[in-house]
């Protein structure tokens, strides 16, 4: 599910707009993880009206350097996937609709490849310049 919004909408106001589509559309959907910004009342309002557990993945104070933070890993993958389509490395889109559709299309893409793909799980993908050596 994809909402894209203008600049000064905030995450947790995104949220408000965004949780009761997700609930319409997977109905057994009963936890949601999320950040830091999605704290406050955002997490009372969704266990009260929907229903929904928002489970926030901190990072702690006290956390030096690069460190892998359970759950937050899966967004930032999801990101790099989106940002290796060259049409979303860049904000060319001037209408949000615009850039919902090439980030559904993105994922339809890598989807589509990964279902296509002869490499199994077990067994690592291999690059086209390894199958020629």
């Amino acid at each position: 599910m994809v909402l894209v919004t203008a600049a000064d909408v905030t995450d947790r106001r995104a949220a408000g707009i965004m949780l009761p589509r997700l609930q319409t559309q997977f109905r057994k959907i009963s936890l949601v993880w999320a950040d830091g910004g999605y704290t406050g009342t955002l997490v009372d309002w969704a266990r009260e009206k929907l229903q929904l557990t928002l489970q926030i993945v901190k990072r702690s104070d006290d956390m030096q350097g690069f460190v892998v933070l359970p759950r937050r890993w899966v967004v930032e993958r999801t990101l790099g996937w989106l940002l290796r389509t060259r049409r979303l490395a860049r904000d060319y889109e001037t209408r949000p609709d615009s850039s919902e559709a090439f980030i559904y299309f993105s994922q339809t893409m890598l989807m589509a490849r990964r279902l296509a793909s002869p490499a199994s799980p077990a067994r690592p993908e291999r690059s086209r310049w390894a199958a020629a050596a």
